[in-house]
């Protein structure tokens, strides 16, 4: 009897090891059916967040942008072409815009002509003291202007000399030319040592009884005159000294 007890013991031990062991079997494939079937809706949902924090983030840059000028111009600054409506043309701003000029004024009347040596005329306005201008008039065509504006000036008019003095007084001549650089003897007896400075640049020294230089003319790309005394004397811009008195 005694032998018979312990089978049974030992028989009943095994079988509930066996039951024990079914169970947490099935337990486990329980587990591991629920966390595959869970696997997929996790990957999903987190694929949908990225996807809704990806478009609130493009949304949040596009209207930035929007409130930034909306047409790509530095600064936030609008142009024209952001301001004009889909397929209508854009107006330009007010500041470019041109307004015809009014129609310019006749020239005021001369304050005295004066006929030159070679028949053309001489129309002398005075801009204040010391400052006159004198516009050379042919046929009805301004062939030259001079303007004496605190010192004289002249001009080579083609062969004829003219000086118009700070004074507003014009003298005209022909002839009596020398071509620089020497050293020439002018109207009234004086000594004109003519050097070349540059291109188109000139100097004249008139030079006194004694050798000293008692005035200078200088003509830089453009004609120079004086009035030395009751002495008309022009250089040219090319070296051509004439003098009348």
């Amino acid at each position: 009897m005694a032998t018979r007890r312990v089978r049974r013991t030992a028989r009943s031990a095994g079988l509930l090891a066996v039951a024990a062991a079914a169970a947490f079997s099935l337990t486990a494939c329980q587990g591991g059916d629920k966390d595959a079937a869970s696997g997929p809706e996790k990957k999903v949902s987190a694929t949908a967040s990225d996807s809704a924090s990806a478009s609130a983030s493009a949304s949040a840059s596009a209207s930035a942008s929007a409130s930034a000028g909306g047409g790509g111009a530095p600064g936030g600054a609008r142009t024209s072409a952001d301001k004009a409506p889909a397929g209508g043309r854009a107006e330009a701003p007010a500041a470019s815009r041109t307004t015809a000029p009014a129609a310019t004024a006749k020239t005021a009347p001369a304050d005295r002509t004066q006929t030159l040596v070679d028949g053309s005329t001489a129309e002398i306005f005075k801009r204040g003291d010391g400052h006159y201008l004198t516009r050379i008039v042919h046929g009805g065509s301004v062939l030259a202007t001079l303007e004496a504006n605190q010192q004289d000036a002249g001009l080579d008019a083609n062969g004829m000399y003219v000086v118009l003095t700070l004074g507003g007084q014009v003298h005209s001549w022909m002839g009596g030319e020398h071509t620089g650089p020497g050293t020439f003897t002018v109207a009234g007896g004086w000594k004109a040592k003519v050097t070349r400075v540059g291109e188109l640049r000139y100097r004249a020294q008139i030079l006194g009884l004694d050798g000293s230089v008692d005035a200078t003319l200088e003509a830089n790309q453009q004609d120079a005159g004086l009035d030395a005394n009751g002495v008309y004397i022009v250089l040219s811009s090319g070296g051509v000294i004439s003098s009348h008195a």
